[in-house]
């Protein structure tokens, strides 16, 4: 239901961007995110959006580096990172929420892509 690309290794200081394609099953009227998780840590919110990308939501931890968008209308969502560094380095998963707002909370995303992987070198 939820397609996330985008993913590779990138040196520190560089910039991906990540994408989620959704399928009809995935109302464009729900919220979307993002959450990764690193390799023995628990899966952390990164960023969600509102169902009309008029909301964004970003962990502490972005600092102002990365963008989450959408299509307005679309279910297909965006998450664009720059000035990366190692600590970066995880599987993002993306996330389609119950509702058209979703905050940090995993329980509020009913649907979960497969991940994709994102390698920061130092």
């Amino acid at each position: 239901q939820l397609q996330a690309s985008g993913g590779g290794l990138v040196q520190a200081g560089g910039s991906l961007t990540l994408s989620c394609a959704a399928s009809r099953r995935t109302s464009s009227n729900n919220a979307m995110g993002w959450f990764r998780q690193a390799p023995g840590k628990e899966r952390e919110f990164v960023a969600a959006v509102s169902w009309n990308g008029g909301t964004t939501l970003y962990a502490d931890f972005v600092k102002g580096r990365f963008t989450i968008s959408r299509e307005y209308g679309k279910s297909t969502v965006y998450l664009r990172m720059n000035s990366l560094n190692p600590e970066d380095t995880a599987i993002y998963y993306c996330a389609a929420a119950r509702g058209s707002y979703s905050g940090r909370d995993s329980s509020q995303y009913q649907y979960w892509g497969q991940g994709t992987l994102v390698t920061v070198s130092s």
